[in-house]
């Protein structure tokens, strides 16, 4: 991965505006696995948080993550864990 650029998550080939897209995609999706409801904002904050969760998962598990569908799918689990935690801890 010579002489890539690197940008958001320091991820080849996903910049701020893949990454605020991937966000909403896997926010969207944990929503939807999840039985939750939340509005679009929520679904951003979400998969965006979901993202760095499944980036250092994957790393620790020397997974490699790079690109658009492998942080998608990443930022997807993150989220679904991250949305199941916060319906314990609110206990819904």
């Amino acid at each position: 991965m010579e002489g890539e650029t690197y940008a958001a998550l320091n991820q080849p080939g996903v910049g701020w505006l893949s990454m605020i897209i991937i966000g909403l995609i896997a926010g969207w999706l944990a929503e939807k696995v999840t039985e939750s409801q939340h509005g679009l904002f929520a679904n951003l904050f979400f998969g965006l948080i979901g993202a760095f969760l499944g980036k250092y998962l994957a790393e620790m598990a020397s997974v490699p993550i790079f690109g658009f569908f492998r942080t998608l799918i990443a930022a997807t689990i993150g989220a679904i864990i991250v949305l199941f935690l916060w319906r314990k801890i609110r206990g819904r």
